[in-house]
């Protein structure tokens, strides 16, 4: 199964662990006024149910039909549709903004850009957004480093000799690197944008061990694992969060997330 694909296979849990954008980013990338606007790759919606609030039109393109199922339960107020960054199922001159959350690294950019432009009118705005925890923030600098005076430590890989999983594993979420998507709007010569304009924002959300679990489980390299690792990844996850950090029951802990957002608009 290609990672783009896999997401479908933890839809509901997609719903409910996944946070959206920040308001202050969506809002940032709209254009004022906008009539008709298109969440591109909306999953199951996360995106889609803040904008169905911001214009009187929402269309919300996904190619899965497991999250674009999700999406229309839970945001009746857009019209969801079969298609993809390539091939959306639009009129020409269709949308004031077409927006992409935390989906557009999925995309072929030359063909997409090409398709983005078509349903945009002259002037709209094209934005992409990616948000998540922030591998710079406290909590997670905190786990790294707790991490890392473990390994110091001789501590040796967790379960061994049992069948247990190695804590790089479990460092791989908190480090959050090689599995971060590259993030950025590229706009190459040739098609119909202006160079893109960039936001950073952070913010803070509690979260509880429940919480972590099950954001981590929707990540695609965890979805993708065979199900007796992902089952010892997930298991290990949560004594290392109660072991390391406290964290279990109802105890929350304050996790810093970083959206990176670009905006463009279609030049006439």
């Amino acid at each position: 199964m290609d990672r783009s694909e896999s997401f479908g296979e933890v839809a509901s849990l997609y719903e409910r662990y996944r946070p959206g954008p920040p308001l202050q980013a969506v809002e940032w990338m709209l254009p004022a006024h906008a009539e008709r606007i298109v969440d591109l790759g909306a999953g199951t919606g996360a995106l889609t149910r803040m904008l169905v609030d911001m214009a009187p039109e929402v269309v919300a393109v996904e190619p899965d039909p497991r999250m674009r199922a999700v999406l229309t339960r839970e945001v009746p107020r857009a019209r969801a549709v079969a298609g993809r960054g390539d091939s959306m199922p639009l009129p020409d001159a269709f949308a004031d903004a077409v927006l992409a959350s935390s989906s557009w690294h999925w995309m072929d950019p030359l063909p997409t850009l090409l398709e983005v432009g078509r349903v945009l009118v002259p002037g709209g705005v094209l934005g992409a957004v990616w948000s998540g925890p922030d591998p710079e923030g406290p909590f997670l600098m905190q786990a790294r480093a707790l991490l890392a005076d473990r390994a110091r430590g001789g501590a040796g890989p967790a379960g061994e000799g049992d069948g247990g999983l190695d804590e790089s594993e479990f460092a791989t979420f908190i480090q959050g690197d090689g599995n971060r998507p590259s993030m950025g709007l590229a706009i190459p010569p040739g098609v119909p944008f202006d160079q893109p304009e960039h936001k950073v924002l952070t913010w803070d959300v509690p979260l509880n061990a429940d919480d972590l679990i099950g954001l981590l489980g929707t990540f695609s390299w965890v979805i993708l694992m065979p199900e007796p690792a992902r089952h010892r990844l997930l298991s290990e996850a949560r004594r290392l969060l109660s072991d390391l950090l406290g964290v279990e029951g109802d105890v929350t802990v304050d996790v810093s997330f970083r959206a990176e957002a670009w905006r463009s608009r279609r030049t006439s």
